[in-house]
């Protein structure tokens, strides 16, 4: 049996994103971040296009991708905690110093397993979530070089402001983390990478990946997304396709009233769709009286609210809809595209939040 809600991905567009992007950074390299299975997306689907060089937020993602990719370079980009060390440097993973006390700990598991791990510094230089604080970055970067066992290989810091061009913060906290790479390197310190920039900054501050930078981190841009405010100067488009399909069609009589709330009232005698998709497959609440699917490339807006595995929508538009045809919550139909975009803006959100929302009974098909 088909599943009654999945999404398509299409891995040549996200080929095509990525090409996108490595060129307009180029000859920074690029680390695909692929954390939370790829956004929910599917990671091994993900990974067979994208290269080698990832990044993730946690030990399970990085054995996964360790898995599906041998000999792909994986990076854990947030925090290790202290159970955690031994099977990472096992692992071969590059790991994420962010205190002297987590370095001495790396050192001492890569003695246990008789590795070298690599790890990079994580400087906060104002994201204020994780990280060495600047005052400590140099006292902290020279005692865990004289660590056994260590190979440094980065240094990087994160922008909680980058996807505002406005803004002065960002602008101030590249400059800083500068100050901070220079003084090292003066110290005998090197990195083989340093980076700053993550989707945000390569779209709005073109001074983060330029030298010293030579590596972008991407996410969100690898799907076709942005950030709802800055500019979208990478030319990149959506991968996903959210479809469905219909489960009744009725002709309801004017005064007849839709779903929990009866938050809709039909004006006169209206085609109604049921389509077997809710909020538990990712529909966002906020598409309630708003919203818009796409049936046989006609707009059939969404009229009351929407439930968890069902939604109804006036099908006035489509001549022939009947049980069983394909509906298309997200992509492209005919003329009509929805974006993740598109309901992150009716939900006061990002795109980030409306692909990682998708259900899990909802199948993940790679094209």
């Amino acid at each position: 049996m088909q599943r009654r809600v999945w999404v398509e991905i299409d891995l040549a567009a996200l080929k095509r994103n990525y090409d996108k992007i490595a060129a307009k950074v180029k000859p920074c390299e690029v680390l695909c971040v692929l954390k939370a299975n790829a956004y929910g997306l599917g990671v091994k689907d993900y990974a067979k296009v994208l290269g080698g060089n990832f990044g993730v937020a946690e030990p399970f993602e990085a054995l996964e991708l360790k898995r599906a990719v041998p000999g792909a370079r994986v990076q854990i980009l947030s925090s290790i905690l202290p159970d955690e060390i031994d099977d990472m440097v096992q692992a071969g993973v590059v790991l994420p110093v962010i205190d002297l006390a987590t370095a001495k700990l790396i050192s001492e598991a890569a003695g246990r397993r008789k590795k070298r791990a690599k790890v990079q510094f994580k400087l906060d230089t104002g994201m204020g979530r994780l990280g060495i604080k600047p005052d400590e970055a140099l006292e902290t970067m020279e005692r865990t070089a004289r660590l056994p066992g260590l190979e440094i290989d980065g240094v990087f810091s994160h922008c909680p402001m980058a996807y505002d061009p406005e803004d002065p913060f960002t602008g101030r906290q590249i400059k800083r983390f500068k100050e901070l790479v220079a003084q090292a390197e003066k110290r005998g310190l090197r990195f083989r990478y340093v980076h700053i920039a993550a989707s945000d900054a390569i779209n709005n501050f073109p001074e983060a990946y330029r030298k010293p930078f030579n590596l972008v981190r991407t996410g969100i841009n690898l799907h076709g997304s942005f950030d709802p405010n800055g500019r979208r100067s990478l030319k990149v488009e959506p991968v996903l396709s959210l479809k469905t399909r219909v489960a009744q069609v009725r002709e309801l009589e004017a005064g007849t009233t839709l779903g929990y709330g009866r938050t809709w009232c039909l004006k006169e005698r209206t085609k109604v769709a049921t389509i077997s998709a809710g909020y538990a497959d990712g529909l966002p609440l906020a598409l309630t009286n708003r919203g818009h699917v796409l049936i046989k490339g006609k707009v059939c807006p969404v009229i009351g609210r929407i439930s968890m595995d069902y939604t109804t929508v006036d099908a006035s538009a489509v001549d022939d809809v009947a049980p069983g045809d394909e509906v298309t919550c997200l992509g492209r139909s005919g003329r009509h595209c929805v974006t993740p975009d598109d309901w992150a803006a009716l939900k006061g959100t990002h795109a980030y939040d409306i692909i990682c929302s998708l259900g899990s009974r909802v199948e993940r098909r790679a094209k």
